[in-house]
């Protein structure tokens, strides 16, 4: 009775057939990945548009509010400057926090569920 789990067997009898499957866990992931690759391309690009104009916001307002300061009148374009910013930051952190589209990498975690099965059966049977 061996006590090696399965596994190591075929890793030293057939490390060709655990290559071979790694390569299609490879091109499964690759596949998953481009399929959604363009959804993770626009959430990406939205959160630089969120940091960026989250950063130009904090400057205008420090400079709006040091201009404020300096003025004897209120000016609404110390408030419209900035403000524009902040609304551009909010809608890009909306688009940035839309979820992944439903199924995304559903074939890649149906393959490592099948494989993890499939090694607690040998297991077992071992």
């Amino acid at each position: 009775m061996s006590m090696l789990h399965p596994i190591f067997s075929v890793l030293i009898k057939r490390p060709d057939l655990v290559v071979e499957h790694m390569a299609g866990y490879a091109a499964l992931a690759k596949q998953e990945v481009h399929s959604t690759g363009s959804h993770l391309v626009q959430r990406l690009l939205a959160w630089v548009l969120v940091l960026f104009s989250a950063g130009i916001f904090l400057v205008l307002a420090g400079v709006a509010l040091m201009l404020g300061m300096t003025l004897d009148r209120f000016n609404w374009a110390l408030v419209l400057v900035p403000g524009v910013m902040l609304v551009i930051c909010m809608i890009g952190a909306i688009f940035a926090s839309k979820p992944m589209p439903p199924g995304s990498f559903e074939l890649l975690k149906q393959q490592l569920d099948a494989d993890v099965h499939a090694l607690h059966a040998a297991g077992d049977a071992s």
